[in-house]
């Protein structure tokens, strides 16, 4: 995989066993009730309102932790696809789409690779556009390689839903993340991660608590496919590409965190290394030269505790 490649972001606006959860169904997803405390919510001191929008808050998430085992099979499965060389893909519309966009986005500056795209069809009736939801799945060219998230508040999006039959389609694993229980896109799905995050302090706007869940939860997942595949070491951002000063600081410090070295020999070792802290790592800890440090990496596809001997995974 290229490293430092820009994030892919587009814009429009056989049988197979399954890890779900069982729990509440219904045709209307419970971000549309109204919450039972939000009846007098215009009529609130903004200390209260900003007081109920904060326990809500917290109650969305630590809703997410009884799904935490569907979530680390879910980044199991998709780092298996991409460390064999495949993509991850996430498909949303509206905020869900945003907010896909956005973890993807953060993923070539955090670790340095460039495996993960964002598929987002906008507001309004594209999120209605089965049309779209399929053309942009072919469009995306996915293999029986991939690994596919679909991310819908009310797992009904038809756009999601397209585009998650034509990744199954093509042999992608697929992975249903909603916000409600019993959805057709968890049926879809090889792994179902389904949180009833509960009625919205304003009913219907997913921005809110939906919107919250769908960080967290991207969040976990891109973080654990890229450690699971070795682009962190120690709790550092050792794939960092280091595009602007702040980063480049951020890379001399943890070479001399990692080694030992005075900083000025960090930030030489750092150049000389074509400005890779990982195979300026590898140059210092084990007398490399910087050909001989990218290689060894690439041997062991970019993982720097392989690359120092510290584990065999793959």
């Amino acid at each position: 995989m290229p490293a430092g490649g820009r994030k892919r972001v587009h814009r429009h606006q056989r049988r197979r066993s399954r890890v779900r959860d069982r729990g509440r169904g219904g045709d209307a997803a419970v971000s549309e009730d109204v919450h039972p405390h939000s009846d007098r919510l215009d009529a609130m001191s903004t200390q209260e309102v900003v007081q109920l929008m904060h326990a809500e808050d917290r109650r969305a998430v630590e809703a997410v932790a009884p799904h935490l085992d569907r979530i680390a099979a879910a980044i199991d499965a998709i780092a298996s696809r991409v460390r064999a060389g495949g993509n991850l893909h996430y498909f949303g519309a509206g905020t869900s789409g945003r907010i896909a966009e956005l973890d993807a986005a953060e993923v070539a500056p955090t670790f340095g690779v460039d495996a993960v795209r964002a598929h987002a069809a906008g507001d309004g009736a594209a999120e209605d556009d089965v049309d779209l939801g399929m053309s942009d799945s072919r469009a995306a060219g996915l293999t029986a390689g991939d690994a596919v998230v679909g991310v819908s508040a009310s797992g009904r999006t038809a756009y999601v839903l397209a585009a998650m039959k034509e990744a199954r389609a093509k042999g992608a694993m697929v992975v249903g993340f909603s916000c409600a229980t019993n959805t057709p896109l968890g049926e879809l799905a090889d792994v179902a991660i389904e949180i009833e995050t509960g009625p919205e302090v304003i009913a219907g706007s997913t921005r809110l608590k939906s919107g919250t869940v769908q960080k967290v939860v991207l969040n976990m997942i891109s973080t654990g496919v890229f450690v699971r595949l070795g682009h962190t070491y120690r709790g550092r951002m050792t794939g960092v590409v280091a595009a602007n000063a702040k980063l480049h600081r951020r890379a001399v410090k943890l070479i001399h965190d990692l080694t030992g070295v005075p900083p000025a020999d960090a930030e030489m070792t750092l150049v000389a290394a074509n400005g890779s802290a990982k195979a300026a790592v590898l140059m210092l800890r084990c007398t490399l030269s910087a050909d001989e440090a990218a290689a060894r990496l690439h041997e062991h596809n970019g993982d720097l505790a392989a690359a120092l001997g510290e584990r065999t995974r793959a």
